[in-house]
């Protein structure tokens, strides 16, 4: 039989692991980018020349600054007057979502806002690829299609469409990763309906691919 001091214990206990889990729940943040720096960085053609697929990653965070000018540069808007972006998309559709998968939560890019918002807590890099790098990498960028956003366009044009435009933007981030020597691939070995899952997506949006960016392996 429990005593009131054991159940006055259990209560506190209680409490204080519903304040732990409060605290943890809060603690992804939304993250506000800063400006990209549009100047510097390698001239066009020596980028291209140097633009390659690595899959061995150091661990080391991206600075807040290069984070900023990668997401920029991905899908960023270079023409704010009319909202237009680094990458095109087929009518302006814009309909691909960046979200963005770190080590302490998953994070949607909002191009206008300049900002991170916060998608979910923990650590889910691993489910972003099949491979074993993916775990361990600061940043897993996760390409997804909004269906909604495409109209009434037919469903095998849809899938074009969206396969199309993702890769704009992820050759922009290889340019990027070219310039700023970072190492990046882009992946399409992934569990996407589980990935789907995790990120709690609607029906109509699908996991298209998957991008690894870090600093290369030393």
């Amino acid at each position: 039989m429990r005593t009131k001091q054991t159940v006055s214990i259990l209560s506190v206990v209680a409490v204080i692991f519903i304040f732990c889990v409060a605290v943890q729940a809060e603690d992804i943040l939304p993250v506000r980018l800063l400006a990209p720096q549009t100047e510097g960085g390698k001239p066009l053609m020596q980028a291209l020349k140097e633009r390659k697929s690595l899959r061995e990653f150091s661990s080391k965070e991206l600075p807040l600054q290069v984070l900023s000018d990668m997401l920029w540069a991905a899908f960023g808007i270079n023409r704010p007057d009319i909202g237009e972006r680094t990458a095109p998309t087929a009518r302006n559709m814009q309909e691909i979502d960046v979200y963005v998968v770190k080590a302490e939560g998953t994070y949607l890019y909002d191009a206008r806002a300049n900002m991170l918002a916060p998608v979910l807590v923990g650590d889910i890099r691993a489910m972003t690829g099949k491979q074993p790098f993916v775990k361990d990498a600061p940043v897993n960028l996760v390409f997804v299609a909004d269906l909604s956003k495409m109209g009434g366009i037919d469903a095998a044009s849809k899938e074009i469409y969206a396969a199309t435009d993702t890769e704009f933007i992820s050759e922009n981030v290889y340019l990027f990763c070219a310039s700023a020597g970072l190492a990046t691939v882009v992946r399409g070995w992934v569990d996407k309906p589980a990935l789907e899952k995790a990120l709690k997506l609607r029906s109509d949006q699908k996991v298209i691919l998957a991008q690894t960016v870090g600093y290369p392996k030393e």
